[in-house]
């Protein structure tokens, strides 16, 4: 059975079903190698200001081992956050056939990569885009180094569109592309939680016409949940409201903002009470400057809900083109966001409609997609 090494930072609630997936289809055998070592899993989270413990199982199923990690600091949020001196002798006792990467912009997974290049295939995962590319210099200078980069992987897995365009400009070509849909575990956010999700509307005083807007996630800036507020607070509807689930470094300044008793704060919900989240919820917004995909959009379309997003959220070129689910706003523009809101706000039982158009498109964004993009192309690789 022909073997692949997964090297990525540390257990995700996204991808970890995905290795659980490969593991028990048993068409190749497995490992995964955490590179920001054991105590990643307690590390705190930057974006959400606390230790998050993700109350889903992350390390069952599948067969995993733990680099060391010995830089200062420690992290995914820096190159020098990750150093494992042991990775390559680690890697090489597995003996794998190829290697599946998750990100290069660390020291542990660069150095990886430029020592298995041209000794075994090189596979990548990742979900840049070119959504937020700077001009000048810098550019001239990120195109030079991202084709070094890209030189040294034989395939990778794209998540859409977007990511698709950024592989194609530095330097991958279309016969070293396959598509492995960005997905989360739609059969988790399908289950029925109508009870709890009336519980949480009712707890908010809304009643059964009212609208309820939600985003749920990190409070930091590049989410520009700022706009949000200043959009919502102009619409002035008595029967919309906006719940604002999670925590992060703008709660304080988010919350000295708000006016209307028609904003709701949550605080930071976990894995397990996320569909309800999204089920008590009309429309989900999702308005950063800045996201490469939006896993929150898949996860509320999963749960039949309409969805608004900016043209600056990855995801938005595949899961809401067309305006049939829902729409997309023009990035860091409150009168365009506000537009959108007006516009979707208008008509609940549109809302509805729109969701229904939500499940049906995400319904082949899942697992097994990777899963199989994966198996097909070590299979088919040449001995």
């Amino acid at each position: 059975m022909k073997k692949l090494a997964i090297i990525t930072t540390h257990p995700i609630q996204y991808y970890a079903p995905i290795f659980k997936l490969l593991s028990h289809r048993g068409k190749i055998a497995v490992r995964v190698f955490y590179t920001m070592g054991e105590s990643a899993v307690d590390k705190q989270d930057e974006g959400f200001k606390k230790a998050i413990k993700w109350d889903v199982p992350l390390l069952e199923g599948y067969e995993f081992e733990w680099m060391e990690n010995v830089a200062g600091n420690a992290g995914s949020h820096r190159f020098k956050g990750i150093v494992t001196p042991g990775a390559i002798e680690q890697v090489k006792k597995y003996n794998p056939d190829a290697l599946l990467v998750f990100g290069w912009a660390y020291q542990s997974h660069l150095k990886i990569i430029r020592f298995f290049n041209g000794k075994i295939p090189i596979y990548f995962r990742g979900d840049s885009t070119l959504l937020n590319e700077v001009g000048g210099l810098r550019k001239t200078l990120r195109y030079i180094f991202l084709r070094w980069i890209y030189g040294h992987i034989d395939h990778a897995f794209y998540v859409g569109k977007n990511n698709n365009d950024y592989y194609l400009k530095y330097g991958l070509r279309e016969g070293e592309l396959s598509f492995a849909p960005h997905a989360i575990d739609n059969s988790r956010f399908e289950i029925e939680r109508s009870r709890e999700a009336d519980e949480l509307r009712l707890a908010l005083g809304l009643t059964n016409n009212d609208i309820l807007v939600l985003y749920a996630g990190k409070f930091e800036p590049v989410k520009n949940l700022e706009l949000l507020v200043q959009a919502f607070s102009a619409l002035n509807k008595p029967d919309v409201h906006l719940l604002l689930a999670g925590n992060g470094p703008d709660e304080d300044k988010l919350k000295a903002m708000v006016k209307s008793s028609n904003i709701h704060f949550t605080g930071f919900k976990n894995q397990t009470y996320m569909p309800v989240l999204y089920q008590a919820a009309d429309l989900f917004c999702l308005p950063s400057k800045s996201e490469t995909w939006g896993l929150s959009v898949n996860e509320a379309m999963a749960c039949g809900k309409a969805v608004l997003a900016s043209d600056k959220v990855g995801c938005a070129a595949d899961l809401i083109a067309g305006r049939k689910n829902g729409a997309v706003f023009v990035s860091n523009n409150a009168g365009s966001l506000l537009d959108e809101l007006q516009q979707l706000t208008a008509d609940k039982a549109r809302l509805t409609k729109l969701g229904w158009q939500s499940k049906l498109i995400i319904k082949d964004w899942d697992f097994l997609h990777i899963a199989e993009a994966i198996e097909n192309k070590l299979l088919n690789e040449a001995h």
